[in-house]
């Protein structure tokens, strides 16, 4: 697509410039008043322990109820990945982006969804986020298109599939876990996976000389049934809107932050949200976030379990491969996928 930059290489030629392309105007309202009031939400996002979620710790699923219905974020800790493979894709990734962009563009998007370049880029004269990204299909392995995965750095590919493996894992777990709390039986969400359907985005975000004129990453809910998500250590960028304010979530060291998405809102009726999040660059310096994404298997029917439906009915039925194929049809904009699923609309 040649009308979408290469933010990097624009950021590497001109660390100044920022095309008009990219500007974007934040609702001061929206922003926090005080930096009190930020930290204030940010402390409160619950971490939770998947070490005592898997062996179906009580006080721990209540945790992760209340977390889905008042958060649709928390962040996870004790989730068995060791430390030194989450440094390995962190070590692999950076030297991806380092490479030429002759040589990244080899696994270039070409109007699918996978490789490398600038996603949602839908139109000419829309406006731009500010990150390159790198999409793959990781699950079923059946479905990976090989033609888009990185063959440089050494050994990248391998350590993509170890960390994707892990994330599998962990992702199965949390969907036991709130099968667990919706009061079905714990396998059976995971049976309208069949096999776990999961992708990865990579999102590169260079600094930027106007962090408040810019996103990385446009405001948006996941269609996902949850997403699972790697931060770096010492660079906020995530936020999610709370008490309709942007809250960031701020980094705690080798935890994964997991959001939930619109699947389990469906189901839930409405009960645990998929909460609008956004990213925003940094001044000074590169973030680099990998987004896991589970999903359904495209036949599973996504509409409220008739237990979660405590008045009326919110969501209708459908396919979820019918909601998904109009969910990505445009860029990312807020809630509107959700609004398109509710009863009447």
């Amino acid at each position: 697509m040649a009308f979408a930059p290469n933010v990097q290489e624009m950021v590497r030629s001109n660390p100044l410039q920022v095309p008009e392309t990219f500007l974007v105007s934040r609702k001061e309202e929206d922003e926090p008043k005080s930096t009190a009031e930020v930290l204030d939400l940010s402390s409160k996002i619950p971490i939770l322990d998947l070490s005592l979620l898997s062996r179906e710790h009580k006080e721990e699923l209540n945790k992760l109820d209340q977390a889905c219905k008042e958060w649709g974020f928390f962040q996870v800790v004790n989730h068995g990945v060791a430390t030194e493979l989450l440094q390995e894709m962190k070590d692999a990734t950076a030297k991806f982006f380092e490479l030429p962009l002759e040589e990244k563009n080899k696994i270039r998007m070409s109007g699918g969804r996978e490789g490398y370049g600038q996603a949602y880029a839908i139109s000419e004269g829309q406006t731009m986020d500010w990150s390159d990204t790198l999409i793959l299909s990781l699950y079923p392995a059946q479905s990976r298109d090989l033609q888009f995965w990185p063959t440089a750095p050494n050994g990248f590919r391998e350590t993509i599939e170890a960390y994707s493996s892990e994330v599998k894992r962990i992702g199965e777990e949390l969907i036991r876990s709130l099968s667990t709390i919706m009061g079905l039986e714990k396998d059976a969400l995971l049976g309208l996976h069949k096999e776990v359907l999961q992708a990865l985005r990579v999102n590169y975000t260079p600094p930027c000389s106007m962090p408040d004129k810019v996103l990385a990453l446009s405001p948006h809910s996941d269609t996902t049934t949850i997403t699972i998500l790697m931060q770096e250590d010492n660079v906020t960028g995530l936020q999610i809107r709370k008490e309709g304010k942007w809250v960031p979530v701020k980094p705690i060291p080798n935890a994964l932050v997991v959001n939930v998405g619109d699947a389990l809102e469906i189901w839930s009726n409405g009960k645990y949200k998929s909460i609008e999040h956004r990213a925003v660059p940094n001044e000074s310096r590169l973030r680099i976030s990998y987004a896991s994404f589970l999903f359904p298997h495209t036949d599973a029917e996504v509409g409220p379990f008739d237990h979660m439906v405590e008045s009326s009915r919110i969501y209708k039925k459908l396919k979820f491969g019918d909601y998904m194929a109009k969910a990505i049809k445009g860029k990312l904009d807020g809630k509107a996928h959700t609004e398109m699923a509710k009863i009447g609309s």
